[in-house]
């Protein structure tokens, strides 16, 4: 579980690891910025999930998992009223506009069933194809798995889609942005609780 001690290496990732996104990656469309930009962002959802004690990182946080909890909010009520304020300051009018259409259509897309939400899953650049990123992952989902819940995710690279149904999830739906990207949006359902009693 991550500390406020791993926001930095945690920021690191998802800057990295979402830079050239198909969907961040022009959310923030003055490349020269874009790393200084969208980590601003990043660390902001970073704070903001440690809240809830389901931030889940590698040994040396090489890969990093901000899951919210069923009924929780990905960010604080004082963080969502002031958010379009913060990604004008961040960015600029227009690019602020853009994210926050983002944040509203893919909100828009949740299932109304309480779930465990994966906001975001990255792995840093340098740590990449050694399945630090999937690894974590099914780590996080067997302890999900422990409690009887569900989990959603939005995946918004189609390249990444294969893996997480290697991890059990289907598609549910797609969300179409403004840009004409498509995300795809991911459930997998409750796992029955395990018991090691022998059937009578």
């Amino acid at each position: 579980m991550a500390t406020s001690a791993d926001t930095d290496a945690i920021v690191a990732a998802l800057t990295t690891a979402f830079f050239d996104d198909p969907m961040w990656g022009p959310a923030f469309p003055d490349v020269g910025r874009r790393a200084e930009q969208a980590a601003g962002l990043w660390r902001l959802l970073a704070g903001s999930a440690l809240r809830h004690p389901w931030t889940l990182v590698t040994e040396h946080v090489e890969a990093a998992a901000l899951w919210i909890p069923p009924g929780a909010s990905e960010l604080a009520a004082e963080e969502e009223s002031d958010l379009e304020t913060f990604l004008v300051e961040l960015t600029d009018r227009p690019t602020a506009d853009g994210i926050l259409r983002i944040f509203e259509l893919l909100g828009d897309a949740q299932p109304s069933e309480p779930h465990f939400y994966l906001s975001l899953l990255a792995t840093h650049d340098d740590h990449r194809g050694r399945g630090l990123g999937m690894g974590l992952l099914t780590e996080n989902l067997a302890r999900i798995d422990a409690l009887g819940e569900p989990a959603y995710l939005e995946s918004c690279n189609p390249a990444n889609n294969a893996r997480y149904e290697r991890a059990g999830f289907t598609t549910l739906d797609t969300v179409t942005l403004d840009t004409g990207h498509v995300v795809t949006t991911m459930w997998r359902p409750a796992r029955p609780a395990r018991s090691d009693r022998p059937t009578p």
